[in-house]
């Protein structure tokens, strides 16, 4: 019995890697039957539904920490939902996951770039537990790490970026979603001489693109959903990068189910270790539209897909091309 026990202590969430690489290419494939047809809701849905089967079949005790919304908005992988064939048996690897069946559904439904299937998964009770809210959001490449911070100015961090990076304003390069609630937010960047680039959806991608330093952006700001912070907060875990999230609420009824999950602790700025708490956790995505990630290719016979996975404790960064036989 000891050495059953000392296996379960050093199983790792990786020990499942594989399952949750199934589930973002089922999710991918389901959604890719929608790609330009105009319907996000549908697309939406076929993700949900294939994600969902994967992870029915899946060893694991798991939890959606921070998913679709509540509930009664969700029909499925809403925040709380349980997943997985071993709920409840002793001994089991217990795992929190944040979900994002189709990241940039609008950009499935019109067939444009960055659309993804995505998720992070951790050690039950290490990811954030948070409603469907918004997150204002900061993230860059470990090079600005202690150097910039949602608690300075906008001002301030696009000139601290432009002295650490070595370079002048106007190559500082800046992503944020396109969105009315950001004209201020452009304005300042503009104002100083930044570069900004405008996303309509996705800024996981843009979060990880911010991270590499090959990548075309130097840093992201702006508010985009929290789910999609606490998965870029993994991600960049892994890759070393930094991010910083405070919460934004849309309405009285969701800041007072947030004062309940997160210890009414509504103002505080979370890092990526506070949003991801553990190391032994991982990150996956796999591509839908071509973008951060080549999209789903569909043949007579065979489906091709293209997903990428962060392993937070190695460090390690895979590329999984694989074929799905029809």
């Amino acid at each position: 019995m000891e050495g059953i026990h000392l296996a379960q202590d050093m199983a790792r969430t990786a020990d499942l890697a594989h399952h949750f690489l199934e589930a973002v290419d089922q999710a991918a494939i389901a959604s890719a039957a929608w790609r330009g047809l105009g319907d996000k809701d549908a697309a939406d849905g076929a993700a949900v539904e294939a994600m969902r089967r994967t992870f029915d079949k899946v060893p694991f005790d798991g939890k959606v920490a921070i998913g679709e919304g509540e509930r009664d908005e969700a029909p499925m992988l809403y925040i709380g939902e349980e997943l997985g064939n071993q709920v409840g048996v002793e001994g089991a690897l217990m795992i929190d996951i944040a979900v994002d069946p189709l990241e940039c559904t609008n950009n499935c439904a019109d067939n444009t770039p960055n659309s993804i299937a995505v998720l992070a998964a951790a050690p039950r009770g290490t990811l954030l537990h948070a409603p469907d809210c918004y997150m204002d959001k900061i993230a860059a490449g470990p090079e600005l790490a202690g150097h910039i911070s949602l608690d300075g100015d906008v001002a301030y961090n696009l000139e601290q970026a432009a002295s650490v990076l070595d370079k002048p304003m106007s190559e500082v390069r800046v992503v944020s979603l396109d969105r009315e609630r950001h004209a201020d937010l452009f304005k300042q960047i503009r104002g100083v001489g930044a570069n900004l680039t405008l996303m309509g959806d996705g800024d996981v991608s843009a979060a990880i693109w911010a991270a590499r330093p090959d990548g075309p952006f130097d840093i992201l700001m702006g508010i985009g959903a929290a789910p999609e912070g606490v998965i870029s907060a993994t991600a960049l875990r892994g890759i070393g990068g930094v991010f910083e999230g405070r919460l934004v609420f849309r309405s009285d009824e969701e800041e007072k189910r947030a004062e309940k999950m997160v210890d009414d602790d509504l103002e505080r700025l979370w890092t990526a270790n506070d949003l991801c708490k553990s190391d032994d956790s991982i990150f996956v995505a796999s591509g839908v539209c071509d973008g951060y990630l080549p999209g789903v290719i569909v043949g007579e016979k065979e489906i091709q897909t293209f997903a990428e996975m962060i392993d937070v404790k190695t460090g390690e960064v895979s590329r999984h091309d694989r074929v799905h036989r029809i």
